[in-house]
């Protein structure tokens, strides 16, 4: 796979109440992605940035929601998000991975 695309396949880390305890209890962390990234893209692009073993990913797509912005209608843009399982014993700190 291509270093450059695996580089920007990972959009950011969703920090929510949701992703904490998704993490705690699961020990998997989620991240929002590009909408045409597939698993094994998303697979390396973890393994390749945190340098850990990946077990699995999971991949949802969530539909933007329909708002109103004052007097107009809008819409609020789709997201793609990709719940990642790591290997028993490791663990992502994104204090220092930047």
């Amino acid at each position: 796979m291509n270093q450059e695309r695996l580089m920007t396949v990972l959009v950011a880390p969703i920090v929510s109440e949701k992703a904490t305890m998704v993490a705690e209890k699961n020990e998997q962390v989620a991240f929002r992605v590009l909408q045409d990234a597939t698993k094994d893209e998303i697979k390396a692009a973890v393994e390749l940035l945190f340098k850990v073993k990946v077990e699995s990913v999971q991949v949802l797509n969530q539909k933007g929601k329909q708002k109103r912005f004052g007097r107009f209608n809008g819409r609020r843009r789709n997201v793609r998000k990709a719940y990642v399982s790591l290997m028993p014993g490791q663990e992502i700190n994104f204090a220092e991975a930047i």
